[in-house]
């Protein structure tokens, strides 16, 4: 029912994630991510403890096959997931399981993972990438918005998206960028709306706030 990119910025070490859904809300539950230590992704029947506990082994030092293990170790039902994982060195691992919904599958790269479920097909894949390489110039965040339109452009979830996500952190535990689009008939386009506005109006607050080595921030207006 979705498709989801992981990607680490070799500029800034930022990690973010990106995914698209035929049902409401898909960036309540599929994306977990930690300054530094890397990020998951849960998607197909979803299973919010891989996401949980993912950040939790990526946060105690596991690289991300032992991540993986771990997780598929502890589930049940893991035939029915599909859940991905970029560590903090930007290796990735994922599991598509055999029940997932044709076409199911995922591609492994250096900072990037893609992977997906009830999708067109392969090319679903491949256009996720190629547009995510090609916007090599943008932030993290604005690539995310690129992929997951290619995606979207090429098929994308064959039973029409509904909800769509962007979510970044840079150094601190709380999101860089966090654009959500809960339900809307057309999710990308809204998608893209909605991170101009942010891009406009809420990042550079974002980026005054408080930060663990200085708790006052750099906020002069108060008001957010």
């Amino acid at each position: 029912m979705t498709f989801s990119l992981i990607a680490r910025c070799t500029r800034t070490g930022q990690f973010g994630i990106g995914a698209v859904t035929a049902m409401p809300a898909v960036g309540k539950l599929l994306t977990y991510a930690w300054p530094g230590r890397g990020a998951v992704a849960t998607q197909a029947l979803v299973n919010p403890y891989l996401g949980i506990d993912g950040i939790g082994l990526l946060r105690d030092g596991k690289n991300s096959d032992e991540v993986l293990d771990l997780l598929k170790e502890g589930d049940p039902e893991v035939d029915n997931r599909q859940f991905a994982i970029l560590d903090r060195t930007g290796h990735g691992a994922v599991w598509t399981g055999a029940k997932c919904i044709d076409w199911a599958g995922h591609a492994v790269f250096p900072n990037l993972t893609i992977q997906g479920n009830r999708l067109e097909g392969p090319q679903v894949i491949a256009a996720i990438r190629d547009a995510f390489e090609a916007h090599a110039d943008l932030p993290l965040a604005g690539r995310l918005v690129e992929a997951i339109a290619a995606g979207d452009a090429w098929g994308g979830d064959r039973k029409e998206e509904l909800s769509s996500t962007i979510y970044v952190v840079d150094t601190e535990e709380y999101p860089l960028w966090d654009v959500r689009v809960d339900h809307h008939q057309h999710p990308i386009a809204e998608l893209r709306r909605v991170y101009g506005i942010f891009s406009r109006d809420l990042y550079p607050h974002i980026k005054r706030m408080s930060t663990r080595a200085n708790p006052m921030g750099e906020i002069d207006d108060r008001a957010v």
